[in-house]
């Protein structure tokens, strides 16, 4: 019989919970502001950059603090951080004259668009750090034989409150105010606080010799040179994250000029794609069990190519809006294979070192694929028209995708076990 997971980890999934609505809230709250004071698809993406480049920056050492501190203070150190600049970003807005129409190049209110510029970096920064220590403290709450039902459940319950609840709510907040999607962050970040400093244990990683980041940095380094799976699974991991960032900002143009579609209906889009990874949650562990690690992370790869596809050749809501449910269905079993397989692979005084390098493989990739997907709409408008600069990085991530995919099948199914 399966070990329950048990009450701590269910305080630590409500956490993580409000969080994450909040995190869903501004998926469509950042980008949305940004689309109103200009179209250019560059200083659009630069916004979700902000959001992204701390994981380029901040990895590595937050990995060494991880590692140093009491994973679960630092968890409330983030969060409270994160409730400040998004206190910030909503008083900038509501302070805001009435925002005239979207400049074509450059921004309409620059004072503007600086003020949430430097709200989503602080906000990426302290995300870094957060979900370091979150990944690293979730195998110290539940029983390592039940991770990937863990994992399952708390991708779940992030799924539902960041693509299937945060995207339509903002769009319900930003009809009142344009400010309140950001004040509800706050709030939500708040209450995270609270329901993570009631839990108890211990969080603080044993120390395994005197505190010198030189000496540190090369423990993690060394560890993850010596697991060529881990190598591989952090590079397959951070040129699909490349790939699919190449289509967000294209996404949320798309569905304005394209599909014609408003906040509401591009937060519809999102929740249907959040529905397919809270299917893919809550089957994780037994997909995993039925199929094997290995069968699993190739197939869940394989569906990347002909989703992007799908959506450059069908720009209808409800052929989007379902190929997005299959993207984030095989995106979770993903993830219930590769952070699975690391968090009982990697030491727990090593954890969060080994994390940040794999996390700055896979996630540093990020910022790369943002700017790479406004300049590809920038390059392509005046060659090809506005219609299809905008579906351009959905075929390019199709074409990257399908030779990802190419490259690492064989590694995936030598390197990962065929069953549990």
């Amino acid at each position: 019989m399966d070990a329950p997971l048990g009450p701590a980890f269910r305080r630590f999934v409500a956490a993580s919970g409000a969080t994450n609505l909040a995190d869903g809230i501004a998926t469509l709250a950042w980008a949305w502001v940004a689309s109103l004071l200009t179209r250019d698809a560059l200083l659009v993406a630069l916004v979700p950059v902000a959001l992204r480049l701390p994981w380029f920056l901040f990895a590595v050492p937050a990995g060494i603090v991880t590692d140093r501190v009491d994973r679960r203070r630092l968890i409330l150190a983030m969060d409270c951080l994160r409730a400040l600049a998004f206190a910030a970003a909503a008083l900038a807005v509501a302070l805001a004259p009435t925002v005239p129409p979207p400049a074509a190049q450059g921004v309409s209110v620059p004072w503007l668009y600086w003020a949430i510029l430097t709200a989503a970096l602080a906000v990426g920064a302290a995300e870094v750090f957060r979900d370091n220590s979150a990944q690293t403290m979730l195998p110290a709450l539940v029983p390592h034989a039940r991770l990937e039902a863990a994992n399952g459940r708390l991708w779940s319950v992030e799924m539902v409150a960041n693509a299937l609840i945060g995207p339509p709510l903002a769009a319900l907040l930003i009809g009142l105010a344009v400010a309140a999607p950001f004040a509800a962050n706050a709030a939500m970040y708040a209450a995270a606080v609270l329901l993570v400093a009631g839990l108890s244990g211990r969080f603080r990683p044993q120390p395994n010799g005197p505190r010198d980041w030189r000496r540190e940095l090369k423990e993690g380094f060394a560890f993850l040179m010596a697991e060529p799976l881990l190598r591989r699974l952090a590079v397959v991991t951070g040129v699909w994250n490349l790939l699919h960032q190449m289509t967000v900002i294209a996404l949320i143009l798309f569905v304005q000029e394209v599909m014609g579609l408003g906040a509401t209906g591009y937060g519809l889009i999102l929740a249907a794609g959040a529905v397919g990874g809270v299917a893919g949650g809550f089957a994780a562990e037994r997909i995993v069990r039925r199929f094997g690690p290995a069968p699993t992370a190739q197939w869940s790869l394989l569906t990347s190519a002909p989703c992007f596809l799908a959506i450059a050749l069908l720009p209808l809501p409800l052929a989007v809006a379902a190929t997005l449910a299959v993207f984030e269905f095989a995106g979770v079993a993903w993830n219930a294979v590769s952070v699975s397989y690391r968090q009982r692979a990697i030491p727990d005084a090593l954890l969060g070192r080994v994390n940040s390098l794999y996390r700055l493989l896979a996630w540093g990739m990020m910022p790369v694929g943002l700017v790479a997907s406004g300049l590809v709409v920038r390059a392509a408008e005046p060659l090809a028209g506005r219609e299809a600069a905008l579906a351009a990085p959905f075929w390019l991530a199709a074409a990257g995708a399908a030779l990802l995919t190419a490259a690492a099948w064989r590694g995936l199914g030598r390197g990962l076990p065929r069953a549990l």
